[in-house]
Parts: C-alpha cells; structure tokens; sequence
C-alpha cells in the first residue's frame, strides 16, 4: 500500500491554506465536528480542507473569518488556492487526484486520462475542440501528460482501473494511436503501475451503465467520489453516496475479467490495431 503524500505548504496553495485552517482551528479550541456545525458542513469536510484535498470556495473563506477571528486571511487567500490548469468542472478533482493514495476508475467509453499516451489525448482534444489552434492543443496535451506522471513517482497511489471493452474497441486517433494506447496500459499493468479489468460486452447489464465512477481515498483525509458528465463534475463525500458507489465499483469489479484474462485481451486488441495497420 503506498505511503501518504506529502504536501509542500511552499509549492501548494491549497495546503498552506489548510494547514493555517488547522492551525486557527486548533488555537480556538474547536474540533473538526464544531467547526463544521458552525459552517453548517460535515467535519469530514473540514479535515479535507485541512488536508488539501477540497478547494476552499468564497463563501466559506468568510464564515471561517468570522468564526475563527482570523480577519480576512481566508478570503484574502482561498483566491490564490482556486487558480488551476484544469478545467473549472475538473480542477478540484485532478487536485485531490495528486494526493490520493488509492484511486478506484470506471469509464464507460474512454481510456482513463492517467493511462492515456500523447497521440490518444491528442486524437480527444482535437475532436472535442476542433476550432483550437495547434499551441491550445499542445498545452492541453501537456498538461494530462504532466498529471499521468503521478504513476511515475515513489508514492503513486494504487489505482485500480476497469476498463468496458467500448473503450478497447472504440479507434480513437486511429489504428496506430490505439495499438500505441493499449500496449501503454499493458506496459502500465507490467510494470505494476496499475490494476486494470475489462468489462467485457458479454458481461451485458452492469452496475455503472449510467455512467463513470472514481473512488479516492486519503491517508488524512475522508474519502471522496467523482462522477462527471459533459463538461460537469461533482465532488461527492456524504458516507451513504459514498457507500452506495462503493459498492457498484465492487459489483463491476466482480463481473469483469481477471485482471490475467483483462491484460491478455488488451494485448490481443493492441495486436489487431497492428495487424490492420500491416495486413
């Protein structure tokens, strides 16, 4: 299991915020439960707070002021932890991403944005903004490089990723950008980088068929829930969602391949891609 991250209160906004939380909380005498009640949140969600993993928005910024007597620090700063490369639907997602110490993935359609390669990214880029110029493209492409090398460092987290077979089948950017995807997620899977299953068509009706599912669980944190559609995205931590997903990503889990039979089928697809390329 991997070790908890460590955040650099110098490089990240977002923990210097939290760790001042903390620390004004803590002088005040107040757990984690009252701050909440006076905020009229969970104290789940102030320990995310605390621990980096949830952006501090506005409105709360000024209840913690005045609560915490802390003038106007919190309004004065949460703009600073607010500014980032994602997209607004996304950004608080991608940033507790970084801190996650287990991530559990399903999509429905597409290889997950971790596991993707530059000419897969590219190929979606380009078709969900076809009027972007090729620097817009290239930055966007840089950028999910830049988050899937969370994988390299010594404290990736475990991540556990199911795979429908729509995603394998599906020839984003082509045959030669989706053999060169699909031998990157086995490569992925060898190195031990991540757990992958496909969920193959035979499988029919599954848990998740109204769409994707990821799980992220923190070391000093409570656990949080995303599920996004077109150009939307919601950060879930109510413990009966939470449960409730939880379980479909186990029912998924159980009705799709080994992970032995998931890697032998992406290699087998990657070789087809080749194939049509050479006949």
């Amino acid at each position: 299991m991997p070790g908890p991250k460590d955040l650099d209160p110098a490089s990240s906004p977002r923990a210097l915020l939290g760790a001042e939380l903390r620390h004004a909380r803590e002088k005040t005498g107040l757990s984690q439960e009252e701050l909440g009640g006076r905020l009229f949140v969970s104290g789940s969600f102030i320990g995310q707070l605390e621990a980096g993993t949830r952006r501090m928005q506005p409105e709360y910024a000024r209840l913690l002021d005045e609560v915490l007597a802390t003038e106007d620090f919190f309004q004065r700063n949460c703009a600073a932890s607010a500014k980032s490369k994602y997209p607004e639907h996304f950004a608080e997602a991608a940033e507790a991403e970084a801190v996650a110490t287990t991530i559990r993935h399903y999509l429905p359609l597409l290889i997950p944005g971790l596991l993707q390669t530059p000419a897969y990214a590219e190929a979606l880029f380009r078709t969900y903004r076809p009027m972007a110029s090729d620097p817009e493209i290239e930055e966007l492409v840089a950028t999910r490089m830049e988050r899937a090398r969370l994988l390299d460092g010594p404290t990736a987290p475990l991540l556990w990723v199911v795979l429908d077979e729509a995603a394998l089948r599906r020839p984003v950017g082509g045959t030669a950008a989706m053999a060169e995807a699909l031998h990157h997620v086995a490569s992925l899977v060898g190195r031990r980088r991540v757990i992958a299953q496909v969920l193959p068509f035979s499988a029919g009706t599954h848990a998740a068929m109204g769409g994707s599912l990821k799980l992220m669980e923190f070391a000093d944190a409570a656990p949080l829930c995303f599920v996004e559609g077109l150009d939307m995205g919601k950060l879930l931590d109510d413990p009966a969602t939470l449960a409730r997903h939880t379980l479909t990503f186990s029912l998924l889990q159980a009705t799709a391949l080994s992970p032995p039979d998931s890697l032998a089928l992406i290699q087998s697809v990657a070789q087809t891609y080749e194939h049509e390329q050479h006949p």
